[in-house]
């Protein structure tokens, strides 16, 4: 057997690639459920890439830090393969999270697909090197496999069993390190013999040319990285006074352009005259008795619509029943949080109501328009 090390500089390397394409997947997919087909389609696609992607990237940045005594190649048609492997195990995984009813045996199988698609990456991958020949311990595929398939379903329960940002940090952590310990641990459990000639079925890769590849894959990574993460911390911005005076409302009501649907405008009493407010502008709507009482930024306005018309005159400005008493604008809710069988919704934006209940036979459907 051939005796070998790596470069440290790209072990680390290679970690932080894992988790730069392991952040950008997860964060592109936030709120993709609620989007239309066609759109969620192409958003599960390209996080697909990114995090398949990341898979392979990661990989071969820790390959080209292995440092043998012999000279080596790479069969390009195999190192492909081993490419496309990777993304297509990570979208199937992805098709499952964001085109079906996410449940704990949903989450688990996912998490499954990932785990083995990064271990089936990890030795395709490997079984394209040329002039030398890779051999395997039993142990250490079976601890490379159970350490794959353990931190992935990891990483998926907690990237989306609750869609928050926390969670999808934390998901992150777990993906990349899924993916950095898996190789680690898998060459751990491999050792080296050289060979007198090639045989690969494809063009033969160099070092030095696959370092090319490698060096563009890392660099989209760090570039969606880089864009994911500029639009995953929200900055609160103040709106135009332009757009307060058009809708006449107190100054402390900031309102936005409604989420879907037709424009809604919605009366609410004041100083003894009845004026109106664009749907759009309302955080919130709580029951009051036979009326309703309107949240929006700083305001508590009255209403004198009932919570059954408020429901049946904003369902189509986007705002949806969370309880028997509330009815929510999706556009403004910040976090949610499970709470057994319930849940809450939370509104930076809105000091005078900063959380909302959910109730449990409304949990479902409030989790698939907020796309968690």
């Amino acid at each position: 057997m051939l005796e070998f090390s790596h470069h440290p500089a790209l072990v680390v390397a290679s970690l932080a690639v894992a988790l730069m394409a392991g952040f950008s997947g997860l964060a592109i997919t936030r709120g993709a459920s609620a989007l239309p087909l066609a759109r969620r389609k192409a958003v599960v696609a390209i996080s697909a890439v990114a995090l398949g992607g990341g898979i392979w990237s990661m990989h071969f940045v820790a390959m080209l830090g292995l440092q043998l005594p012999i000279l080596f190649y790479y069969d390009g048609l195999v190192t492909l393969i081993s490419a496309l492997i990777a993304i297509l195990m990570v979208g199937l995984a992805l098709l499952i999270l964001h085109f079906h009813r996410r449940t704990p045996a949903s989450l688990t199988l996912a998490g499954a697909i990932v785990g083995a698609g990064i271990v089936a990456m990890h030795y395709v991958g490997m079984s394209g090197m040329e002039l030398c020949r890779p051999v395997y311990s039993v142990g250490g595929v079976v601890v490379a496999l159970v350490a794959a398939l353990a931190l992935s379903v990891a990483a998926i329960w907690v990237a989306y069993g609750e869609r928050t940002r926390g969670h999808i940090l934390l998901g992150t952590l777990f993906f990349g390190v899924s993916v950095f310990v898996v190789h680690f641990v898998a060459m751990a459990g491999t050792g080296f013999v050289g060979l007198g000639s090639g045989g690969g079925a494809g063009p033969i890769l160099s070092n030095e040319i696959l370092a090319m590849g490698v060096t563009l894959s890392s660099f989209a990574i760090c570039g969606a990285f880089l864009l994911s993460g500029a639009t995953f911390f929200p900055v609160k911005a103040a709106a135009p006074a332009a757009a307060v005076d058009a809708v006449a409302v107190p100054e402390e009501v900031v309102p936005t352009t409604a989420p879907v649907g037709a424009r809604v405008s919605v009366p609410f009493e004041k100083d003894g005259r009845t004026q109106f407010l664009d749907a759009g502008a309302i955080a919130a709507v709580r029951a009051e008795g036979h009326y309703t009482v309107l949240y929006s930024g700083r305001a508590k306005l009255f209403c004198p619509w009932s919570i059954s018309e408020a429901a049946r005159r904003l369902g189509p400005a986007g705002l949806i029943r969370t309880h028997r008493s509330y009815l929510v604008n999706p556009a403004f809710v910040t976090e949610f949080r499970r709470t057994k069988d319930t849940g809450l919704c939370f509104f930076e934006a809105v000091e005078s109501l900063p959380k909302v209940p959910v109730s449990r036979s409304r949990l479902s459907g409030v989790r698939d328009v907020l796309g968690i």
